[in-house]
């Protein structure tokens, strides 16, 4: 009886394959093939080739550059990056950019449950006084930079700092 089922099955399958069925795989994400007899000579040389290089996406809606967000003025930047008076060291975080349309110069993170001042330090040295804004999760969570203090720390936009992170 086995014999016989195998054999059966056998036989449908194989003569799927002559054409007498249609394919029930067809047009599951193939691309349709060109017709055979259409000579190269047809084919329409005002496509486009290919792109070889990936496109430039601009920030912002509408291309807008970091420069053209960033709304704070001289004297607040100078104000941010004035030495801080010091305070007690809270951790350190993984920060991201933020929102780029909220101006300021802050830190968004887990490190603080209250809103205080504070200063952000990077691997370099570079140091810049910040609002620190409380945000859930663990104090091992990351933490989002405001595009004015990514610039005046003078870090890329999709740079994931290592900040050193302290209160007062």
């Amino acid at each position: 009886m086995k014999l016989q089922m195998l054999s059966a099955a056998l036989i449908v399958t194989l003569s799927a394959c002559g054409g007498h069925f249609s394919n029930p795989f067809e047009g599951l994400g193939a691309q349709p093939e060109p017709p055979i007899d259409e000579p190269l000579s047809d084919i329409d040389a005002t496509d486009p080739p290919a792109a070889t290089e990936p496109s430039v996406v601009e920030v912002g809606a509408g291309g807008q550059s970091a420069a053209s967000l960033d709304k704070t003025t001289e004297a607040e930047k100078q104000a941010a990056t004035a030495a801080p008076a010091g305070g007690s060291v809270l951790g350190t975080t993984i920060a991201s950019l933020g929102d780029p349309t909220e101006q300021g110069f802050w830190l968004r993170t887990p490190l603080v449950d209250t809103e205080t001042q504070g200063s952000v330090e990077t691997a370099g040295g570079a140091v810049v006084q910040v609002k620190l804004i409380p945000i859930d999760g663990p104090a091992s969570a990351g933490s989002r930079i405001s595009l004015a203090a990514m610039r005046a720390l003078d870090l890329g936009l999709t740079d994931l700092a290592t900040l050193t992170v302290s209160k007062g």
